[in-house]
């Protein structure tokens, strides 16, 4: 097999993005759309899914995907105004502070729900219509390095993300007859409009010294990546989580000295 410059683009697919209002499932969305997929945009915030859908060309669908009702509903609609979906990105999720004494029952399950729970119910629903039309696809899910790494304070959250990790992988096995692709994408820092809202001056410099490669990430790095494992060009990719982190992940805990830029493994006078 001979690849082409062709291979990357997503021509006559249909693609959804989850929690694609803002962030890096906007980033996602627009990058979908540059390469030529049709986008449904199913987000919670119908002010920012609105205005997402607005600006990509795509359409946007006020959905609490936490909901197998809501998530049922999206995507017959989803099926009936654009086509067969063979393109998913689960992208949405959040984040808050879990500390193991602190955590309530009703803690545990939000933190559960919003990013665990609804990447069982959307690969599902889009797996079984993609079964029902016989064709194949690509499914991927935002995940976190925080799934590979311990996270003091907020271990529901690296539960739920280690568990996308998991559950990715078993996917990509029972999925693999039917020709459907699953895998992950698992960012570290990156710029999103949220990280800039609540980051401190100067914070990009000290995200440099813990990222190997200096600085932190942009969506449209994310971006690149989703459009590659939904492209042809990783048709023979399933079960991986990629870590677009700027090597991060890989440096397990090396850091660049503030002071001397060389790197350091734990607290250096």
């Amino acid at each position: 097999m001979t690849i082409k410059p062709s291979d990357v683009l997503l021509n006559g697919r249909v693609a959804v993005v989850t929690g694609g209002g803002a962030g890096i499932g906007r980033g996602i969305a627009a990058g979908l759309a540059a390469f030529g997929a049709s986008v449904a945009i199913w987000e919670q915030n119908a002010e920012t899914c609105a205005a997402a859908a607005s600006e990509i060309g795509a359409l946007g669908l006020p959905t609490d995907v936490r909901d197998s009702a809501a998530v049922d509903a999206a995507l017959a609609r989803t099926i009936e105004e654009l086509g067969t979906v063979s393109i998913l990105v689960n992208n949405a999720g959040g984040v808050f502070s879990s500390p193991i004494f602190d955590t309530t029952e009703n803690g545990w399950d939000a933190l559960y729900r919003a990013n665990l729970r609804h990447v069982y119910l959307c690969t599902q629903r889009v797996a079984r219509a993609l079964v029902a039309a016989g064709i194949g696809g690509s499914i991927t899910s935002v995940t976190s390095i925080e799934g590979t790494r311990a996270a003091p304070g907020y271990a529901a959250y690296a539960a739920a993300k280690a568990g996308v990790i998991n559950y990715t992988k078993t996917a990509a096995l029972e999925l693999a007859p039917h020709g459907i692709r699953v895998n992950a994408l698992a960012p570290d820092i990156t710029m999103t409009e949220g990280i800039k809202a609540i980051a401190p001056p100067g914070s990009e410099d000290r995200f440099g010294h813990v990222v190997p490669m200096g600085r932190p990430g942009d969506v449209d790095e994310m971006a690149a990546a989703a459009v590659f494992l939904a492209s042809d060009m990783a048709s023979y990719i399933t079960g991986q989580t990629i870590h677009v982190d700027g090597g991060t992940h890989a440096a397990g805990g090396w850091y660049h000295h503030p002071q001397t830029g060389e790197y350091s493994l734990g607290p250096t006078e």
